[in-house]
């Protein structure tokens, strides 16, 4: 049996108060603040399907959160997903927004502080369930809550429609019948919920790929400054250093030695070059960052198993001889730096 509340029949002053109530006994218990001036209007029906909960609400325009004192004094952690008949909404959670129009699903947390701003009359469909219904981790949740599905976005041009149907048909349904359709409607939000960590991580994986390329041509471009280093390069690129290394863990390097692996390859090149003139080894290392002769002596031996000079004399001859030079290869073995 449908539970129908409504502010018609309530005093003007009382409608807001009235309507708090009914969206904590038919949702979750929120703070509700109207935007207009005029008496406040609004409508919620609610139906069972097992342990689903479906609404429909209706209301004027206004903004409603969910705060973490209110969350405190709830005896269960359930997981809704909205469908937005009529009207807009802006969906704030764990630093998302998420801006809601007319057809599109939305899934969010009531375990978690959140906020729905309504800027004008609107209607939407609520489904909740319980997180341990769902059968998919907390983890997972998170990762999806916020998110927008269009009526035409994939999986979303499947479960708008059955969703929007069901939740205008729930009454009409035997209890029997209805936890069958509870049972698939859990099934297709926890696919939902998989759906959507999959496009989060593999756009969190492109957006790290971006990022790790970036990084890659801003040291490049940088080899020859000696300030560089992961603490200049995170400064640069906005990002923490912890955040730094953790996204060249995939890479094979640290951040530290791809710097000095770069630069000695560098430095390999132009001591193998040949001309009318050749700088000094030391002006070679100075050039690309190393600010110690010695030091830059030291790691070029160990990566190529000659000393900077040696490496030039081989190098020089072979050209000279005319025998075709090969490229140099990528500085290998190298010590840990001040960098690491």
């Amino acid at each position: 049996m449908s539970v129908v509340l409504t502010t018609a029949s309530v005093p003007d002053g009382d409608k807001v108060a009235y309507w708090r109530d009914a969206v904590g006994k038919a949702l979750v218990p929120m703070i509700v603040a109207p935007r207009g001036d005029g008496p406040f209007s609004g409508r919620i029906t609610t139906d069972r399907l097992g342990c689903l909960r479906v609404s429909t609400m209706e209301a004027d325009a206004k903004r409603v959160s969910r705060t973490p004192e209110l969350i405190a004094r709830s005896s269960e952690a359930l997981v809704a997903v909205g469908i937005q008949v009529s009207g807009t909404a802006t969906l704030i959670q764990d630093g998302r927004r998420a801006e809601v129009g007319e057809g599109d699903l939305v899934m969010y947390d009531t375990a978690r502080p959140y906020s729905f701003d309504y800027p004008e009359r609107f209607s939407t469909h609520v489904f909740q369930l319980p997180h341990r219904a769902l059968g998919v981790s907390d983890a997972d949740i998170l990762r999806v809550s916020g998110t927008v599905i269009g009526p035409a976005d994939g999986f979303g041009a499947v479960l708008q429609p059955f969703l929007s149907t069901l939740a205008t048909s729930t009454h009409s349904y035997s209890p029997a019948v209805g936890g069958k359709l509870a049972n698939s409607v859990i099934d297709l939000f926890a696919t939902l919920v998989a759906e959507g960590t999959r496009q989060v991580l593999s756009d969190a994986d492109t957006a790290r790929s971006h990022l790790v390329l970036r990084i890659r041509n801003h040291i490049d471009r940088n080899l020859r400054d000696p300030a560089l280093s992961p603490e200049a390069i995170a400064k640069a690129h906005h990002v923490s250093v912890r955040y730094l290394h953790r996204i060249f863990e995939g890479e094979g390097i640290t951040v530290g030695r791809l710097i000095q692996q770069r630069r000695l390859e560098e430095c390999a090149r132009e001591l193998a070059r040949r001309g009318r003139t050749n700088p000094t080894v030391s002006a070679v290392a100075q050039r690309w960052g190393f600010v110690s002769p010695a030091h830059f002596s030291r790691v070029f031996r160990t990566a190529y198993g000659l000393s900077p000079r040696e490496w030039r004399s081989l190098r020089t001859s072979v050209e000279g001889s005319g025998t075709p030079q090969p490229n140099v290869p990528p500085a290998v073995a190298l010590p840990a730096t001040e960098h690491e």
